[in-house]
């Protein structure tokens, strides 16, 4: 065990205690990265996502980005502005589900967890492939091993966030400028080529030919970009939902946190759609040979083919993979919040070694691994299903900011940005679902109907579980009687004294039940007669009943059960204490030498049993070796 421990204190870090959940608070600097990385990545996929869909229309395509491009900073500002008020109303963290929860009621709520949810784990797979994606853009030779790829960055993005917050945004922190500085480099040496060429640069390293024209432009075709373009918005909500993860001042340090990221994202959209059309840069065929992806062709354009430019794809890669973490921290939180109100499974409520709530991690890293693997870890063919979620959860979270200012009253102003934000949002919600349904959005769309299922299945188990073990009366004395206490019993032996004595030591009402399998002279009566009947008497004690249950057909745990059901209905009000011996062995494989009637025995007892039947495991450790 000492081994184990220190492997695991290597791989996550030390357990952390309660008292030390103070040190784990961050600030902006750290923040950035922990909770910005989702939006500032976007912009690697975003602007490639509404590119590829533009590939049709050639040269003309490529002009269309940048009023695209626009359409999404306005509204990426108009949602800034609608969380900062957010942030500042619910400093104990504001996301979606609470929000709506709060002030729209709890079906609102349930719609924003589910699309969160669904979201975030979309936010971890598009991430993770995108990464990939730039990886394979900068050496194709590794394309066939796309998926093995995806699953390796998911299993070291785990290691690394199952260490804590601090530590992932120590680890995150230098990725995470690399990549911020790098392009913001890129774009402006991209545009001081341009002002200085007249708006007609030449590409440092030769381009791709332009795909010839196939498609006439049409509303359809620009919607549908928009739509995918949007997908460079998700992660925006992130800071809203962590704000408790921030040292005081919580609400200062994540407002400058979410300022940085919106301002760092606007320039980096706007600046790759402004250089595409200045150098003519065009999509490549997701999956198709000769892929590679639009930062990869921007970066050698303005930049050549030189060390810089593997700097920069490999600041992208570590980047995108790593945005996933804006799902780590956050899809946790959420998680929580949810089973707060009984509407899911309360085991994620336990706090791991950590500090963190572990089990939202797991459920997470499989839901991603399924997802990369059903799609191949391509990021084209998860796109689709990217953005509703989010959208969705802007549009409920801003609607019940405006119903908070509304309680609050005189606050017109701070309603009318956030019912602004929530026109915009639901207005690109609409067009997106819309444009992507045939895509594949249905699937997001079936999704969250099946998640608002389960969670209101969970939370009616909750409500009857309460509702049947819930007690407002005091104790009643009568109800602690003797039980009836059974006890099976196949042979004397070491491990039927133990249990026998136990026995004696609860009740004077002491069944132990011997089945007798098959036919032919059974020597057990002997036995009890000899090895415990006689003793007891000699000193004085009650003897235990003794009940043979003859089993012709040589089962033994069916006899043992409808036997205490039999005793249960008996007396309506006695317990029934059924005492279960069990040998427990030292080495794993020693259990397969061992019949296991105990657990069967017990099992069956807890699904046909009641609340006056007590099972009780009697165990005897196997010390030699």
């Amino acid at each position: 065990m000492g081994v184990l421990t220190q492997i695991l204190n290597l791989l996550f870090g030390r357990p952390l205690a309660t008292s030390e959940e103070r040190a784990e608070h961050i600030g902006p600097l750290a923040g950035i990265p922990v909770f910005g990385l989702d939006a500032l990545s976007s912009a690697a996929y975003g602007p490639e996502a509404a590119l590829t869909l533009l590939i049709p229309l050639g040269l003309m395509g490529v002009k269309y980005i940048v009023p695209v491009s626009a359409a999404i900073v306005i509204l990426l500002g108009i949602v800034y502005f609608s969380y900062r008020q957010t942030i500042e109303a619910y400093p104990r963290g504001g996301g979606s589900y609470t929000v709506a929860s709060q002030n729209l009621g709890d079906g609102a709520g349930l719609l924003a967890a589910a699309a969160l949810m669904i979201d975030y784990v979309l936010t971890a797979s598009v991430g993770i492939s995108a990464g990939v994606g730039a990886l394979i853009s900068a050496a194709p030779s590794l394309q066939p091993h796309t998926l093995l790829l995806c699953l390796i960055v998911l299993a070291l993005l785990t290691v690394v966030n199952m260490r804590g917050v601090r530590d992932t945004g120590v680890v995150f922190m230098i990725p995470t400028y690399l990549f911020t500085a790098t392009l913001l480099i890129v774009i402006a040496v991209g545009g001081w080529q341009t002002v200085h060429a007249a708006g007609h640069p030449q590409p440092v390293s030769p381009m791709p030919a332009l795909p010839p024209v196939t498609e006439a432009l049409s509303w359809w075709l620009l919607l549908k970009v928009f739509s995918s373009g949007c997908t460079a918005m998700t992660g925006v909500e992130a800071v809203s939902n962590g704000v408790m993860a921030f040292r005081e001042p919580t609400r200062k340090n994540a407002k400058t946190t979410l300022t940085i990221i919106i301002a760092l994202l606007g320039i980096l959209l706007l600046g790759i759609a402004l250089l595409c059309r200045a150098f003519g840069i065009a999509a490549t065929e997701p999956g198709g040979a000769g892929y590679e992806s639009v930062l990869s062709m921007l970066t050698r354009a303005v930049m050549g083919h030189g060390w810089f430019y593997y700097l920069t794809i490999g600041s992208v890669l570590l980047v995108l993979a790593l945005s996933a973490n804006t799902a780590f921290a956050d899809f946790p939180r959420l998680t929580r919040a949810i089973a707060m109100d009984n509407y899911m499974p309360h085991v994620f409520l336990i706090r791991g070694r950590r500090l963190l709530y572990s089990w939202g991690i797991y459920v997470l890293v499989a839901l991603t691994a399924l997802l990369l693997t059903v799609f191949g870890g391509v990021t084209d063919r998860l796109i689709p299903l990217y953005a509703i979620g989010a959208f969705l959860a802007f549009t409920l979270s801003q609607a019940g900011m405006v119903m908070h200012w509304q309680r609050r009253g005189r606050a017109w102003g701070r309603m009318a940005i956030n019912g602004l934000g929530a026109v915009a949002t639901g207005i690109t919600t609409l067009v997106v679902l819309v444009a992507k349904f045939a895509d594949g959005a249905w699937i997001t769309v079936l999704l969250v109907v099946l998640m608002i299922l389960f969670m209101r299945v969970v939370k009616r188990h909750y409500r009857r579980v309460d509702r049947e073990v819930g007690l407002e009366r005091p104790f009643v004395p009568a109800e602690a009687g003797e039980p009836i206490v059974v006890l099976p019993m196949d042979r004397w032996s070491r491990i039927s004294e133990k249990a026998l004595s136990f026995a004696l030591s609860m009740s004077s009402d002491i069944r132990c039940v011997h089945v007798q399998a098959g036919e032919g002279q059974d020597a057990f009566a002997e036995t009890w007669e000899r090895n415990i009947a006689t003793p007891l008497r000699a000193a004085g004690r009650a003897t235990p009943k003794l009940v043979t249950l003859q089993s012709p057909y040589r089962s033994i745990v069916s006899p043992i059960v409808d036997y205490v059901l039999e005793v249960e209905r008996e007396r309506e009000t006695c317990k029934v204490c059924v005492l279960v011996p069990e040998l427990v062995v030292r080495r794993w494989w020693e259990g397969m030498l061992h019949n296991r009637r105990s657990g069967l025995l017990k099992m069956i007892l807890l699904m046909r049993g009641n609340r006056r039947i007590v099972v009780i495991n009697i165990p005897w450790y196997l010390e030699t070796t």
